[in-house]
């Protein structure tokens, strides 16, 4: 406290010597000066350059301390730690009580003076718009009447347009599109450079143009292209290239609604003001403008009023997506913050409109437009966000429909591009909702986007954010041509016949490359991200070495996997067993393969467990018939029956196609208890040997019976017990009779 006391005498006494010096620079008298010490030191607080002097000189004296004295604020922070808390929120609490009254009071006496802005009408403003009109009638007239004839020429296009549209697929849709919209933006200026023609040459002196005539010429280009731009979303000639989900009549009644309004706000603002500032005053055209600018919000807050349940219904029922399989839409299935919006969406809608009145009370004028315009700025994107929306879901309606030639050669292709479609539209749904929020904001004046975009965090999250798009797409794009290339040479239709050796390893070479790529692209968008793979790199080795020492079973299974796919012991396809199990092969990997049985059971073998690959299709088989026959029959009779059996069986065609060679006859194979196994057999193409052999046994039984060569059968004698007598015991028989 002594501290600051001698400082603050040391302060005044240097104070009253600055003031001294500065009076004796200037001519000034001591007596002259009325003022206090207190007065004086406050303009050495307030002149920076004597502030500055003084701390110097009061640093060089030693009086004070220099962290205590750099600056006036020191004191004050340090007095404020000094004060408990409950004091410190009362003093945050008092200020900002304090700050808000002085708020509220401000607003209401800049609102109290609002209707002052009429006061600048005098009442002669109605005869100079009048005078303007009838200097503007002739150019007006011309304007509109090109307008009105190339519009009713450009609508029977807009017509064959949509009925072009609605035959062809997306990219005609777009192309049309593009091509209504530039048809439409040509006839307003055809219709403006008509009209500037009309004003130089007819008009007045001969290549020289009135204020008032390119005024009115410049508000028609600019409120003409704001109407194309409308008629650009809502296409009310055309139902086809329309970019939102309603109906024509809505489409219609919105269209002119919309037009009427920035009708009114533009050739006001850009006419009308203007020409009663020039000819009346600056407060009459603020008035006039803020009368215009009434008009349009109290017809807005009507709209929505009017229009309130209308629109709820649309939003409930616009997404064209398909039915759940509940019946439902996914719309109408939905609960939530969206259903919820839509059935209030005009609460914020009156608020906005309410903001923006208030906005006109307090700011006529300029504002009024430059608030007009914001809106507008955020209506249009809006609008495109909603369209762009509505386009996608239709497009994820539709799906992709691939040519026939195409999806012909490339079956799954447009399969797992719907597949995809879906989840990729729903990440763009998402990025087109978080712009549209941003570019509305942007608009207000509540961010400054393009700001954020140039600094340095915005342009490292936006380079991230296109970097990993670009890793993705490219990915994606590599994997879908991988996949749809051994699709096309999988096809049977299209090219060679992939053999049973090329489906098995085109189907490895797709799973294998399916993961290498999920991998490398992990890593790369890692990378992107900003993380350094370095360390997972070594991680993932040492990971890797772990599970190899404690997978021993598996990697056995991939090694042994790899040594059978190299020797070509099997294919998808082939009938072999393995492991004790038969049966087809129906998916091989590098770790194990699986077996559908003959019961139609199906068996998945790791290799690990396989010591030996029994092959039955393997470029040939043979059907090998051993035929019993009686002991009493002749070897050569019967040799001949099999032969002549097989030779009527190579007259049927679906039976020859699969016969390779002729019969090889062994003669006799062995004996038995009670017939002679006599041995043939037939090649056969691969896997056909089962189905020849059959045929060939029912061939060979219908021989045999016409020539009476028996096949013998186990033949059994009963003999009935007898008692130590002799005596057998009796047979009851029972005998039916029919009555």
């Amino acid at each position: 406290m002594l501290r600051l006391v001698s400082a603050f005498l040391v302060s005044l006494v240097m104070t009253c010597t600055l003031a001294a010096a500065q009076d004796g620079q200037t001519g000034a008298t001591d007596a002259a000066d009325p003022r206090s010490s207190v007065d004086l030191l406050i303009d050495v607080i307030e002149d920076d350059a004597a502030r500055t002097e003084l701390i110097d000189r009061l640093r060089a004296s030693g009086a004070v301390d220099p962290a205590a004295a750099a600056s006036p604020v020191a004191s004050a922070s340090s007095a404020a730690q000094d004060q408990s808390f409950g004091r410190r929120i009362a003093l945050v609490t008092q200020e900002t009580a304090e700050n808000i009254a002085d708020w509220a009071a401000g607003f209401w006496a800049q609102l109290s003076r609002a209707p002052q802005v009429f006061d600048g009408l005098s009442g002669g403003e109605a005869g100079v718009l009048l005078d303007a009109l009838k200097d503007l009638a002739v150019v007006i007239a011309g304007t509109v009447f090109v307008f009105l004839l190339l519009r009713w020429f450009g609508k029977s296009l807009y017509v064959s347009m949509s009925a072009s549209a609605r035959d062809g697929g997306i990219a005609r849709t777009i192309t049309l599109f593009g091509a209504s919209a530039g048809i439409d933006a040509l006839i307003v200026i055809l219709a403006w450079a008509a009209g500037y023609v009309l004003a130089i040459l007819a008009l007045g002196d001969f290549g020289q143009i009135g204020i008032r005539q390119t005024l009115y010429l410049n508000a028609f280009l600019l409120v003409e292209m704001a109407k194309v731009a409308v008629r650009l979303v809502l296409s009310p000639s055309a139902p086809s290239l329309r970019a939102l989900p309603i109906g024509d009549r809505a489409a219609s009644y919105l269209s002119s609604r919309i037009n009427l309004i920035v009708g009114v706000v533009g050739y006001g603002q850009l006419l009308v003001v203007p020409i009663i500032n020039s000819n009346v005053s600056y407060a009459a055209g603020r008035a006039v403008s803020a009368l215009i600018a009434f008009a349009v919000l109290a017809f807005a807050i009507w709209l929505v009023l009017r229009n309130r349940k209308p629109v709820t219904d649309w939003m409930l029922n616009a997404d064209p997506a398909p039915a759940t399989s509940t019946g439902e839409t996914p719309r109408q299935a939905r609960r939530g913050a969206l259903v919820y919006l839509a059935h209030h969406w005009h609460w914020p809608a009156l608020a906005y409109l309410l903001a923006l009145f208030v906005i006109v009370l307090l700011r006529p004028g300029n504002a009024v437009f430059q608030t007009f315009t914001a809106s507008g700025q955020v209506l249009i994107v809006g609008l495109l966000g909603f369209v762009a929306s509505g386009f996608l879901s239709r497009v994820m309606v539709r799906g992709v429909i691939l040519p026939p030639g195409l999806s012909g050669r490339v079956p799954l292709l447009q399969t797992r591009l719907n597949t995809f479609l879906p989840k990729a539209l729903f990440v763009l749904r998402a990025l087109i909702f978080t712009l549209v929020v941003l570019l509305a904001l942007n608009a207000i004046g509540m961010i400054d986007l393009r700001g954020w975009m140039v600094s340095q965090l915005g342009l490292r999250l936006t380079g991230m954010v296109l970097s990993v798009s670009l890793v993705l797409l490219v990915s994606f794009g590599l994997w879908l041509a991988l996949t749809s290339w051994v699709d096309y040479r999988l096809n049977p239709e299209f090219g060679s016949v992939a053999t049973a050796r090329e489906r098995t390893l085109l189907t490895l070479l797709r799973n294998a490359a399916t993961i290498a790529l999920v991998i490398i692209t992990l890593m790369f968008v890692l990378a992107e991200i900003g993380l350094d793979i370095a360390p997972l790199l070594a991680s993932a080795g040492v990971l890797g070495l772990a599970i190899g020492f404690g997978a021993q079973k598996m990697v056995q299974d991939i090694i042994t996997g790899i040594f059978i796919q190299f020797e070509n012991a099997m294919n998808v396809g082939d009938v072999v067993t393995v492991g004790g199990t038969t049966g087809t092969v129906e998916r091989l990997t590098i770790r194990s393969v699986s077996l559908r049985d003959v019961q139609g059971v199906y068996h998945i073998i790791p290799f690990s467990s396989v010591d030996m690959v029994s092959n039955y299709v393997k470029d040939y088989g043979y059907f090998v018939c051993d035929m019993g026959v009686a002991y009493r029959e002749n070897v050569n009779e019967v040799k001949q029956a099999m032969l002549d059996a097989f030779d009527e069986l190579r007259t049927d065609p679906e039976q020859a196609s699969g016969i390779l060679d002729d019969i090889e006859w062994f003669g006799v194979n062995s004996f038995g208890d009670s017939a002679v196994m006599l041995r043939a057999r037939i090649k056969c193409v691969p896997g056909r040997q089962w189905g020849v052999g059959r045929a060939y046994n029912e061939v060979l039984k219908q021989v045999f019976d016409a020539r009476n060569i028996e096949i013998p059968f186990p033949h059994q004698t009963i003999l009935f017990a007898e008692s130590k007598d002799g005596k057998t015991q009796n047979l009851m028989i029972e005998t039916q009779h029919d009555t």
